[in-house]
């Protein structure tokens, strides 16, 4: 399974989401998310694993702490699926309407 792939399964979850929409605002601790989540530490931390394996997030170690970042690449990865979705869709739309109407 590619990342891009994987990366819209992982952001299916709407927890998983919100951690990754924080993330996007700025880098932050497992402790950090956790205070601002209806949601115990170790969960955010199982939620940064799966969001992490699916290539979106990087961890980096500073004292005790690990922070967490958005992954550029694995943000590209699903910039580039969604612009082939719409590059299709938008053939699709020219197709239809330069195509001759139907004669009745």
């Amino acid at each position: 399974m590619t990342y891009a792939k994987t990366g819209w399964t992982a952001l299916a979850d709407p927890t998983r989401r919100t951690i990754f929409e924080r993330l996007v605002e700025r880098p932050c601790s497992v402790s950090e998310l956790a205070s601002a989540l209806p949601v115990s530490r170790p969960a955010v931390s199982q939620h940064l694993k799966v969001l992490k394996d699916a290539g979106l997030v990087a961890d980096t170690p500073s004292g005790k702490h690990r922070i967490y970042r958005v992954d550029p690449a694995g943000l590209a990865a699903l910039r580039t699926e969604l612009d082939q979705f719409w590059s299709k869709t938008l053939a699709a739309y020219k197709l239809a309407v330069e195509q001759p109407p139907e004669e009745q």
